[in-house]
């Protein structure tokens, strides 16, 4: 899978500009400002219907515009589809395959699918708790885009239900009565839903480790597999299941039964304090077999850092290439964050992938292993070398 033409309207700083891609590795080189990145960022929103550089789709649409236009071929076994979403500044997106109107923008999710690296993979190991979680849900939801609905219907019912406890919590008699009782019926949603995420990221969290092993094996120097852990940190007891009961049943209990335990917390706060909203994914490294191991934040070096951000992307990768189709590597100013041994590193284990497009400040900060394609771009111009 590889996208073979970029069409931008009113996206970011473009008016209007269209990009002829091929497989293979292809650079954008220019200076930080001049546009580079937000043509990276443009496939990479196509991908997931977010922006790994900001929150919210407002600053997507080119100021002075009422929406943005993402367009793209995209090649898959020899077959060409063109996809294409409009972000609609304060309204509802839209999205088409080739021209016909898709029922819901999120179907659009996982049908091109991207990894990015870039100098904000920092906050994965030194960031909160939610870089994690979303670096957890952004690949559960590639891996199997139905969940991207789930999700949705997650945040709606945690907005819901944090907005009854912050009533509830000041109603007194029978208003409160009311209250704790519809609070009940949230609680049931809230558990059934968030059990089905759990499960969801707990499988994923298994089947990435021995690929994050892996990858710190091969971006730091002198490591071996063993050095780097993830584990999943729940706020609920996760047990095995009885062999009778399915894993999502047995988290709901849990959870429903948290929701109890905890149920005068929430009232007198406001919030919701149970749920996979509250969840972390924990670093370790250690070093050598029966090594201590020490959280990663807090303890690793920064080199030590920028390596278990980089091998958390890769597992991400190799584990996404194992699934089927590789998916399309975007590599977003990062190596003038990395030394010259990462850099080669990093750039001989992505090099063969199916389509690599990297942006840089300078052509030096390419290196020599993803030699291709080049498109030098300079306001908003976007020209190809010869």
């Amino acid at each position: 899978m590889y996208v073979s033409h970029l069409s931008l309207h009113d996206f970011r700083s473009y008016p209007s500009v269209e990009v002829p891609l091929e497989a293979g590795v292809t650079a954008f080189v220019g200076r930080n400002g001049q546009g580079k990145t937000n043509l990276v960022e443009a496939i990479d929103y196509l991908s997931r219907l977010q922006s790994h550089r900001v929150a919210t789709d407002a600053p997507l649409v080119r100021a002075g515009a009422e929406q943005a236009v993402v367009r793209a071929a995209v090649v898959r076994d020899g077959r060409t589809a063109t996809l294409e979403v409009e972000i609609n500044a304060g309204r509802a997106n839209k999205a088409r395959i080739n021209k016909s109107p898709l029922p819901r923008t999120r179907d659009l999710v996982g049908l091109v699918r991207t990894v990015v690296f870039s100098p904000e993979d920092l906050t994965l190991v030194k960031g909160d708790p939610s870089d994690r979680r979303r670096f957890l849900d952004d690949l559960m939801i590639l891996r199997a885009p139905r969940l991207a609905g789930v999700r949705s219907d997650y945040d709606r019912v945690l907005k819901q239900r944090n907005s009854l406890l912050k009533t509830a919590g000041l109603a007194r008699g029978s208003a409160r009565e009311g209250a704790l009782a519809t609070l009940a019926v949230w609680d049931d949603h809230l558990a059934a839903i968030g059990a089905e995420i759990l499960a969801q990221r707990l499988a994923l969290v298994e089947a990435l480790r021995p690929y994050v092993g892996k990858s710190y094996e091969t971006v730091a120097r002198g490591a071996s597999r063993d050095d780097a852990e993830i584990t999943y940190k729940s706020v609920v007891e996760v047990v095995e299941p009885v062999e009778t009961t399915p894993i999502v049943e047995t988290l709901r209990q849990a959870i429903l039964s948290e929701l109890a335990r905890r149920q005068k917390d929430e009232l007198d706060r406001g919030i919701s304090l149970v749920g996979p909203h509250r969840d972390d994914l924990l670093l370790h490294l250690g070093h050598g077999a029966g090594a201590e191991r020490l959280p990663v934040k807090g303890y690793a070096s920064h080199g030590e850092s920028w390596s278990f951000a980089l091998a958390l992307r890769l597992a991400a990768y190799d584990l996404l290439r194992a699934d089927g189709d590789d998916p399309i590597l975007i590599l977003d100013d990062v190596f003038a964050e990395l030394d010259s041994q990462r850099r080669v590193q990093l750039a001989e284990l992505v090099a063969d992938a199916e389509q690599v497009l990297v942006t840089a400040a300078v052509p030096e900060d390419v290196p020599a292993a993803l030699a291709g394609v080049r498109y030098h771009v300079k306001a908003g111009e976007v020209t190809r070398d010869e």
